[in-house]
């Protein structure tokens, strides 16, 4: 047992640390290679900050373990929005001003209302996980359209900030991306294998453990990089980082495990509890973001502090299913 969580801290801690270096090091050498600071804005940090999900579920779906893979996407896509941009907007109200993000959000619903038809049937197929997969390269086939038309966006400004406060040289980013990836695949093992030991130990399902504590973990390079980047005033990173995630976790992370080990009789609930909570925060970034007629586009401290309040009612809800209490 105190094994199975040391393994999870240490998974946790070093997949942090490698996540960051890795985006990192990613971006730094897509600039030295000419690749636009908004294409790297909305591929590399967009996406790059999902590279743990991806690995984690990967290991997990080879591992025979297809459930805890599921339940870290499902899992982390609701921690993005509910926990992290909660928290980010408690530190910083975040105000969307970057049009290709407010393109991206109605984008992230279609992807999201998707993913739940896939899962109508209770399974994912082999040919499903195909399907997810080319939706994934399609949605990087509009990205670069995206940045190639939207010069001058905000995010492009922001993104040019970042990289000039996080230069290094051609060598170093590579260096760093190799570490970075090397580390992140080693954590990332220890973490499934820690993850799975204490669902053993204590009779829960891969499911509830990959909806909980792996996706929280997976999670944390998203919340740094968005409170960071709130404070600095970088708010349309701050959101980008956690839409482009979210649409990330779905295509790539649930494809690539699906590809792996398709799933069968996957557990109603997951439709019925998970993929609707998740369905029903994207909404509500959608209007938050927007704003429409009753307020500017910004997510605020009241509504920041809502979105976390979800959050806390989703993960009590699951425990009190766990002991019996519903």
């Amino acid at each position: 047992m105190i094994l199975y969580l040391l393994a999870i801290i240490a998974g946790f801690v070093i997949l942090v640390w490698s996540a960051d270096k890795f985006v990192e090091g990613a971006a730094s050498t897509a600039k030295h290679l000419g690749m636009p600071s908004l294409l790297i804005g909305i591929l590399i940090v967009g996406f790059g900050t999902s590279a743990p999900e991806m690995v984690v579920s990967a290991i997990a779906a080879m591992e025979g373990n297809p459930a805890l893979a599921l339940g870290n996407a499902l899992g982390s896509n609701i921690v993005n929005i509910a926990l992290i941009l909660g928290i980010t907007a408690i530190v910083a109200p975040i105000t969307v001003n970057s049009k290709i993000v407010k393109k991206e959000i109605p984008l992230l619903l279609l992807i999201v209302l998707a993913s739940g038809y896939l899962l109508f049937d209770n399974t994912l197929t082999f040919n499903e996980g195909l399907i997810l997969l080319f939706g994934f390269f399609s949605l990087i086939g509009w990205s670069i359209f995206a940045a190639i038309k939207g010069k001058g966006d905000t995010l492009e400004s922001e993104m040019d900030d970042e990289l000039i406060e996080h230069a290094m040289s051609l060598k170093a980013g590579i260096i760093w991306l190799i570490i970075g990836l090397v580390l992140l695949i080693a954590s990332s093992r220890l973490l499934v294998w820690g993850a799975v030991g204490i669902a053993t130990e204590f009779g829960v399902s891969d499911l509830i453990i990959g909806l909980t504590i792996v996706a929280l973990g997976t999670s944390l390079p998203e919340l740094a990089a968005s409170v960071i980047a709130a404070r600095k005033g970088e708010h349309d990173i701050a959101i980008g980082n956690v839409v482009g995630s979210n649409m990330f976790n779905i295509l790539a992370v649930i494809g690539i495990a699906t590809v792996i080990a398709p799933m069968n009789n996957i557990p109603f609930e997951v439709l019925q509890r998970d993929w609707l909570v998740m369905l029903s925060l994207t909404i509500a970034l959608l209007v938050m973001a927007y704003g429409f007629k009753c307020k500017d586009g910004k997510i605020t401290r009241i509504e920041g502090t809502i979105l976390i309040v979800c959050y806390v009612a989703y993960n009590t809800y699951l425990g009190m299913n766990l002991t019996g209490t519903l």
